[in-house]
């Protein structure tokens, strides 16, 4: 039987100071909201970039792989 290969994560991790205020309120809306306090802060930090950028991460993503299919490659025409 094949063995259960775990996938690397592909996410990024950063060292994080956080003030144990912030931490403590953080750490109460995660609870509230039913997170871990590392998934709390990736939501925010989610939500605030696309209320930056008008649309998430993965949307232009997804945008930018429609319009490359859409896209006719260039010819070459053996000069240069």
């Amino acid at each position: 039987m094949p063995e259960d290969k775990k996938k690397p994560d592909p996410r990024k991790t950063i060292p994080l100071r956080l003030s144990p205020e912030l931490w403590e309120q953080l750490n109460r809306w995660a609870q509230d909201d039913f997170r871990s306090i590392n998934g709390q802060i990736e939501y925010l930090l989610t939500e605030c970039v696309k209320k930056h950028f008008g649309r998430s991460l993965e949307q232009e993503k997804r945008e930018r792989e429609a319009r490359a299919m859409f896209e006719m490659p260039e010819k070459d025409d053996g000069v240069g």
